[in-house]
């Protein structure tokens, strides 16, 4: 039974969390833009387990029919129990209102399948600033920001790779990277084998992100695009 849930604000892919009231539920970078645009290409390749992956079920068809697609579903301990499902629409914003109609649509489905034992709380949430990258087109959307991204298995002798993303090529994901001995190289990692992508916070990501919030919010109100 779900006891409560949390929205995210202000407007905008933010990464700011607060409760709610509890209410009854019962530039030049190489690209495939053809591959991107592709329903099939841009599932995401980051896929839940468990209770997660039953959640995820349940929530995406009620996302897609409200226009959002899913981030990410997450559980944790955090009072008792938390689910946290991240959510979007297919621009990357979200605003405090698109939560709140996630939760009141989300939460009747949650409840009449009760995925979960007992008491938890349901929180929707933006992805947050330093997002998860979890489908082809984050790597496009995102290119000229760095990222961190982990495989499944070791590329070139190790898993973790930090760099600027170059967009994609193909399947696989372009990141640029320092050299050892000084230069700099562009690698391409096969989508097929990430197993965890996510953006690093840096002064010009939140920028990016304020604007993008900027020009999401002047297109809700019917004014003029916003010059970046």
């Amino acid at each position: 039974m779900i006891i409560s849930t949390l929205r995210v604000g202000p407007s905008g892919p933010l990464f700011l969390f607060w409760p709610s009231e509890p209410h009854a539920s019962g530039g030049g970078k190489r690209q495939d833009k053809r591959a991107v645009d592709s329903p099939t290409f841009d599932a995401r390749f980051v896929v839940e387990t468990g209770l997660a992956a039953e959640i995820a079920g349940l929530a995406e068809p009620v996302l897609a029919s409200l226009g959002f697609r899913l981030v990410r579903v997450m559980l944790s301990q955090r009072d008792g129990m938390t689910v946290q499902i991240m959510a979007e629409r297919a621009n990357g914003t979200i605003a405090i209102e698109d939560c709140a109609l996630i939760s009141r649509q989300l939460s009747p489905v949650l409840d009449l399948h009760d995925p979960l034992p007992g008491h938890y709380r349901l929180e929707v949430s933006s992805p947050g600033i330093d997002r998860p990258l979890v489908r082809p087109s984050d790597f496009r959307d995102w290119t000229g920001h760095e990222a961190r991204i982990e495989m499944q298995e070791k590329i070139e002798g190790r898993k973790r790779f930090r760099g600027m993303l170059e967009g994609i090529e193909g399947d696989k994901v372009l990141i640029g990277m320092a050299c050892e001995g000084g230069g700099r190289q562009v690698i391409g990692l096969p989508i097929a084998r990430l197993a965890e992508a996510r953006l690093v916070l840096t002064d010009e990501l939140i920028r990016e992100t304020l604007r993008r919030a900027k020009r999401e919010n002047a297109q809700r109100a019917g004014m003029p695009r916003m010059a970046d």
